[in-house]
């Protein structure tokens, strides 16, 4: 039978397998943090449920800089615990997914007066792999002013004064949500996208919790039962029922270019006074960003603005003046929120990274905070939490040595998009929870983001999604408008 213009594609309905028995645990939020959690919960054996109101990374961890770092920057504040923690977890990510952590060098270019001095970035590049336990994915090293010229071709040589390669990953935080899932689900965790979380009350040792398929506006909340409650939303963590946190919300664009128009071998750090922005090359593109403003809107629908394009671009200009980059050579953007806690002050650049996981109310946590490398960190010491709450014994984590994959890498895995084929997206809507179009050409595959003519692009996948989820017309004219309404009106899309 079709699918009608008003229903949800075919996939299995997983409210009825969460409600029937128990759940030990039931995580909301399908970002990395939340997807994490129930990894690690599945993995010690509890029985852990996880409900996502729209596409599993659909926030922020789908619009990250698509790194994994130990924050360099945060040397220079003294946070040398907060570097040390995410440097050692950014090795074990490597380790345990490494189509997903692929090494990156960065150049850091210094000029005289800049307020970054040569000898203080020799220091802090030298610092930085100790505090890996010398493990670093790379050895960094020093670069002379000629040397730093040869490597990087354009770049800025008034005052220049040297600089120094270090090393950090670039990742795909969409897929790194998704195959952290599809191992929390082999260990047995119960998964369920475009299901809202609707209210939870105590009976005096569990939650009796509603939930409700937001691919049904019709549909009626669903009961079901939990020892225990993660809130792990992101920038909605305030907005959740029964939460007791507050936000700072600041928001960083980022934008897509052609390679060939910053033509750099390795990721370039740009200086803007204290802040530091990037140039990170992405296969045959570059990703340039990013920017750290306060944000308070929709966290649903953050938006570029015009001011923040022509921030990165005149910064990307200034370090390489013969790019002349201009508006036209942007091929896509996107822009993340990043989740602060409300309680620091100041320029947001400045505010520490670090997390918090707070008890509100018994077997109620709220996990706000940190950086997409020290999300299994941040899980580990989450179910810490919730087994020694509700009692149990003897569960140890094993999740810094377990690969996350149970058996290879699926066909939409790595850091760049997989050639653009029907069996791609058939694997998607099969086993990657892929729902709509915009979960295809936007989370799962980068399509969007990458290509250039990602609009025929994502008509040839709506027909093939047309045909492996058997919508018909009006169904696909619904997705192509919520496809095109999902992405950056400042680029459009090519016909």
């Amino acid at each position: 039978m079709k699918t009608t213009a008003g229903s949800r594609p075919l996939r299995p309905d997983k409210i009825p397998a969460l409600a029937a028995a128990p759940l030990d645990l039931l995580v909301i939020g399908g970002g990395i943090v939340g997807a994490s959690i129930a990894r690690d919960a599945a993995r010690r054996g509890l029985r852990v449920g996880l409900v996502e109101q729209a596409d599993f990374a659909f926030g922020t961890s789908s619009r990250s800089s698509r790194l994994l770092h130990g924050g360099l920057r945060y040397l220079s504040q003294g946070r040398v615990g907060l570097v040390r923690e995410a440097s050692i977890e950014k090795r074990r990510l490597h380790e345990i997914a490494p189509h997903l952590a692929e090494p990156l060098a960065f150049i850091f270019p210094t000029y005289r007066g800049s307020g970054w001095p040569l000898w203080q970035l020799r220091i802090g590049v030298r610092v930085y792999d100790l505090l890996c336990n010398n493990r670093n994915l790379g050895r960094s090293g020093a670069l002379d002013r000629d040397a730093l010229i040869a490597r990087v071709p354009g770049l800025r040589t008034e005052k220049l004064a040297g600089g120094v390669r270090y090393f950090d990953a670039l990742t795909n935080d969409a897929r790194l949500v998704l195959d952290t899932l599809r191992s929390a689900e082999v260990a047995g965790a119960l998964l369920a996208s475009y299901t809202k979380f609707v209210r939870a009350e105590s009976t005096g040792g569990d939650w009796r919790v509603e939930v409700q398929d937001t691919g049904v506006p019709t549909a009626a909340a669903s009961p079901l039962v939990a020892r225990a409650i993660v809130n792990a939303t992101g920038p909605w963590s305030d907005r959740v029922p029964r939460s007791a946190v507050r936000l700072r919300l600041t928001k960083g664009i980022h934008l897509v270019l052609d390679r060939a128009r910053l033509p750099v071998p390795d990721a370039v750090v740009l200086t803007e006074g204290r802040r530091l922005l990037f140039v990170i090359p992405w296969g045959e593109r570059v990703i340039l960003g990013t920017t750290d403003t306060d944000y308070d809107g929709d966290p649903a629908a953050p938006t570029c603005d015009t001011t923040d394009v022509d921030y990165l671009l005149a910064n990307a200009n200034d370090a390489f003046p013969l790019a002349h980059l201009r508006r036209e050579d942007v091929i896509r953007s996107w822009v993340g929120l990043r989740p602060l806690v409300a309680d620091q002050q100041g320029n947001p650049s400045d505010i520490s990274r670090s997390h918090e996981i707070h008890q509100s109310e018994p077997r109620w946590w709220d996990v706000v905070g940190g950086k997409l490398t020290t999300c299994r960190l941040m899980a580990e010491q989450t179910v810490d939490a919730v087994v020694r709450e509700l009692g149990f014994s003897a569960l140890s984590p094993d999740t810094a040595s377990v690969p996350l994959l149970p058996a290879g890498a699926p066909p939409t895995g790595g850091v760049l998009p997989p050639p653009v084929t029907e069996d791609v997206v058939r694997h998607c809507c099969r086993h990657e929870w892929a729902t709509h179009l915009d979960d295809v050409m936007i989370r799962r595959t980068s399509w969007h983001y990458y290509h250039r003519d990602a609009g025929p692009i994502a008509r040839r996948v709506l027909e093939w999604m047309a045909r492996e989820c058997d919508w018909d017309d009006a169904r696909a004219a619904c997705e192509w408008r919520r496809y095109v309404d999902a992405t950056d009106p400042q680029f459009p899309l090519t016909p």
